[in-house]
């Protein structure tokens, strides 16, 4: 439902099963009341949250015997949009989903407004894309590999040079021998080519982010001491931080440093008074070591 919640309320279902000799069965199924598992996929804009969550249901079975069974599990992923500067009722928008659709399957953010799932690169090649305000769709994919042949499961993709996505995992950049180190993704021609890096780019082997501007490459890199991170620009341009940080990386177009949410915009950047610490928290934010925001 477009709008707001989608608000269902915790309902039981009673059915009875007799199948021969064995004689009856109860079984009773509830839905949460309540949402479960929020988490920050993205950020639109310097005020603007990306968040999934999922409703969680029990089983309970009482067989004839005596015995009985009980299950759990969680679906109808939803994803909202939230303000996280200011404390409003609850989210601009939301839109949930059924079926295949469910909850563990939206890994990040794709670009500033979509996130992406269910990125299979062994014998199914394709991704899924869920755009705010519209139905997530597949993307069946064609797999090519560059001078690799030693595949990796995608846990980052970011965008990249002349309209497609850099895929890679927190590993696969430094990898070596006939290790595949990133893919290039490419939604228009439908096509996962997965390479070694080449001589210009191997000066990303060491990035903890990585992502392009039109033609320009970023990088978040750790310094040598492991205690001050930098942005940097083409391998050999450092961006000047407002701040020092040890752990970041790129949010859709802005970069979080440790936890500030930053705005990158002609190579300056600029960080909200605004903390989140990370999903551990929660949907929470904090200014000045209290909480501002909170849904």
């Amino acid at each position: 439902m477009k709008g707001g919640f989608n608000r269902l309320i915790g309902a039981a279902m009673i059915a009875f099963a007799c199948v021969g000799m064995w004689g009856c069965s109860e079984t009773t199924f509830e839905w949460d009341e309540k949402r479960s598992g929020a988490k920050v996929m993205g950020f639109v804009d310097d005020s603007l949250v990306m968040v999934e969550d999922y409703r969680c249901w029990s089983k309970y079975t009482n067989y004839a015997n005596g015995s009985s069974d009980d299950d759990r599990g969680c679906e109808n992923a939803r994803l909202c949009v939230y303000n996280y500067r200011v404390q409003e009722d609850g989210p601009r928008w939301c839109d949930s989903l059924t079926g295949s659709y469910t909850n563990g399957m939206w890994d990040g953010q794709f670009s500033d407004s979509v996130i992406w799932g269910h990125l299979y690169v062994q014998r199914k090649n394709s991704i899924s894309l869920w755009k705010i305000g519209e139905k997530p769709h597949t993307i069946n994919l064609n797999r090519n590999l560059e001078g690799c042949s030693i595949v990796f499961r995608g846990n980052s993709v970011k965008e990249w040079i002349d309209g497609t996505f850099i895929v890679r995992n927190e590993k696969s950049l430094n990898a070596g021998g006939d290790s595949c180190q990133y893919a290039v993704l490419d939604t228009s021609l439908k096509t996962i080519t997965y390479k070694r890096l080449e001589k210009n780019l191997e000066w990303i082997e060491n990035c903890d982010d990585v992502r392009a501007w039109e033609k320009d490459v970023y990088c978040v890199i750790l310094d040598d001491e492991g205690e001050n991170s930098h942005v940097l620009k083409n391998e050999n341009d450092t961006i000047p931080a407002p701040r020092k940080f040890a752990i970041g990386g790129f949010w859709g177009n802005m970069i979080k440093m440790s936890g500030n949410i930053c705005n990158i915009n002609n190579d300056k950047i600029t960080c909200s008074d605004v903390i989140w610490y990370g999903n551990g928290e929660g949907l929470k934010f904090y200014q000045n070591d209290e909480i501002v925001v909170e849904y």
